[in-house]
């Protein structure tokens, strides 16, 4: 079956009206996950063990990728994680992100993804100043409230942080 451009328009424009396409109110979802990773980011800059536990999905297939004492990997599994913000959280860390940047993708109805740049201060990590990073996270839904299951931290290479110069 063939679509035209024109049934395409149409269809968009009858489907949700030119204003409110443009201009249409968060979902509760994209709120409560907005909010869940407001949540998370502020536990952590407070080293809140407490706060942080119940926003991590209770799996052993929850994946946190970061810096090690020696190269980078995966720390696996909810006791795993907080085990190592255990440790993260008896030095220098920060996390500041550009919530204005923040971008939400919803794979499932259950199922979602968070991009977010942020600045990373970890004396832990070897980032003793702030590093950028882009925080890319997926959540999953659990009884009704969103839990972070992978949270995957990209340090961006200061070259590639450094905007070039005008021409």
């Amino acid at each position: 079956m063939k679509i035209s451009l024109l049934h395409l328009v149409a269809g968009t424009i009858l489907g949700c009206g030119v204003a409110a396409c443009s201009a249409q109110a968060p979902s509760s979802d994209e709120v409560a996950l907005r909010s869940a990773y407001q949540q998370l980011i502020d536990a952590e800059n407070r080293h809140d063990l407490r706060a942080v536990a119940p926003l991590v999905a209770d799996s052993q297939d929850a994946l946190f990728v970061a810096k090690a004492p020696v190269g980078w990997q995966g720390y696996w599994g909810k006791q795993d994680i907080m085990e190592h913000f255990q440790a993260l959280y008896q030095h220098p860390f920060r996390i500041d992100p550009d919530y204005s940047k923040e971008k939400i993708v919803f794979l499932t109805s259950a199922v979602a993804e968070t991009y977010v740049p942020v600045n990373i201060l970890a004396a832990y990590g070897h980032f003793a100043k702030p590093s950028p990073f882009i925080m890319v996270l997926l959540w999953v839904k659990q009884q009704d409230s969103w839990k972070m299951i992978t949270d995957i931290p990209i340090p961006i290479p200061q070259s590639a942080a450094t905007p070039s110069p005008s021409r």
